[in-house]
Parts: C-alpha cells; sequence; structure tokens
C-alpha cells in the first residue's frame, strides 16, 4: 500500500488570508510519473495521486488512515509569528 501525509496547509504567499489553512489534508505521495511519448507530458496510471482527502481535525485525519490501514507521514506545521505594528513604525529609526 502506498503511503499517504497528513498536514495543514499553510498561507499562500500571494494573500494574506489564512481560510485554506483551517483544515487536514491526507493525501497520497506523488513519483514516479511517466512521459508521455507522443506530447511530452507527464502522466500516470496510479490514480490515488489525484486523491487530497479534506478534514476538520488532525485526529479525523489519523483515525481515519488508521481505520483504513493507511501508512502515513504527519507533518506539523509551524505556528507564525504575528508581529503587530503600526504603519508609521516603518518610518521610525531604530
Amino acid at each position: 500500500m502506498k503511503k499517504a501525509k497528513i498536514y495543514n496547509p499553510s498561507k499562500t504567499a500571494m494573500q494574506s488570508g489564512t481560510a485554506k489553512t483551517k483544515y487536514w489534508i491526507l493525501e497520497f505521495n506523488k513519483e514516479n510519473f511517466e512521459t508521455d511519448y507522443l506530447m511530452g507530458w507527464n502522466a500516470s496510471r496510479d490514480t490515488q495521486k489525484q486523491v487530497k482527502l479534506k478534514f476538520e481535525s488532525k485526529e479525523e485525519a489519523i483515525n481515519y488512515a488508521n481505520k483504513h490501514n493507511i501508512p502515513f507521514d504527519l507533518l506539523e506545521s509551524k505556528k507564525r509569528k504575528i508581529i503587530i505594528k503600526s504603519y508609521a513604525d516603518n518610518f521610525l529609526k531604530n
């Protein structure tokens, strides 16, 4: 059986919103792509690479993987350190 990873997606660098970081994802590892000989695109016959399951909590994702005998790696995300300052603080001389 293929190994999966359970992780909490991080915030994208392009936006300040954190809407997509509130859930946990179980997805199978992607490896061994084949190259289509005609077009040169990456291809695969393994459909598990397309599976991405969302869970409300880390415990739900772990319980699902254990219930279905899916080996997994748990990737913990680092907490952001938020520094609250005003716009005028950008112009202060330290």
